[in-house]
């Protein structure tokens, strides 16, 4: 589904990433983790086409097209969604009419609303006033409303208690084709041949590993991926001995 060839990205100048490779497949969900300033979001916005972000070298290809240089609302179209660790206040807009933006005009925004206890915010402005559990269930209410083939999720665990922790995995989960409600709306396992979208997903803590089964996990350290496994052994490392010793044996 995405494909990053030999991607060296520079930010105000400054080269952030450098010489990029990474391969996500229909079905998996990739984890990254990296100290802070390793150009995790650097990465993420970068995919999504933020004008701040310079591509200096390398290709991004998505779906098999091309998207190196296409403008944001042509990656979203294309069927690529992002949730930011810290998204924008928009003032006059209220959280209804996004959703109707988001799914042009398609989706039930009460549904949508009542699966994310979100239904009271629902004609507040965007993100005016929202605490970080709200904010997050804002992104993932505006992600369902969106529903893209690939999801960039950046740091979903940021500033969300314990309690509305387990209701963030789970719409990642169903997001993602890993859970399909039944008839009474219970979480239903998908198996791996019938999931087709895949997700990039930033963590600091690990915490949302809990919650969502990942497939592989990278290291993003000093600009470069340098180490690629399995998600809970390298988070298990990173926790005994930090980034750089993971990484040192590839260095």
């Amino acid at each position: 589904m995405l494909k990053v060839q030999d991607l060296t990205v520079a930010v105000d100048g400054k080269i952030i990433l450098d010489q990029i490779d990474l391969t996500i497949n229909p079905g998996e969900i990739h984890v990254l983790f990296g100290p802070n300033g390793s150009g995790k979001s650097t990465l993420l916005g970068t995919l999504m086409g933020f004008a701040r972000f310079k591509v200096l070298n390398g290709r991004i290809i998505f779906k098999g097209n091309d998207i190196t240089y296409l403008p944001v609302y042509e990656r979203a179209r294309l069927g690529i969604g992002l949730s930011f660790q810290r998204p924008p206040t928009i003032r006059g807009l209220t959280m209804r009419d996004m959703v109707g933006i988001c799914s042009h005009g398609e989706a039930d925004a009460d549904e949508m609303a009542e699966r994310l206890n979100f239904s009271r915010f629902l004609d507040r402005e965007v993100n005016h006033g929202f605490s970080g559990g709200e904010l997050k269930r804002s992104e993932l209410l505006q992600l369902l409303a969106q529903d893209p083939e690939f999801l960039l999720l950046d740091e979903p665990e940021s500033g969300v208690d314990v309690e509305n922790l387990a209701l963030v995995g789970n719409t990642i989960n169903q997001l993602l084709d890993r859970d399909i409600p039944d008839t009474n709306h219970r979480p239903r396992k998908v198996k791996r041949e019938q999931r087709h979208k895949a997700g990039l997903v930033i963590t600091h803590t690990g915490h949302i590993l809990n919650y969502v089964n990942a497939d592989v996990g990278h290291v993003l350290y000093q600009g470069r991926l340098s180490c690629e496994g399995n998600p809970l052994e390298l988070f298990k490392c990173i926790q005994k001995v930090g980034y750089g010793e993971c990484v040192r044996c590839v260095v």
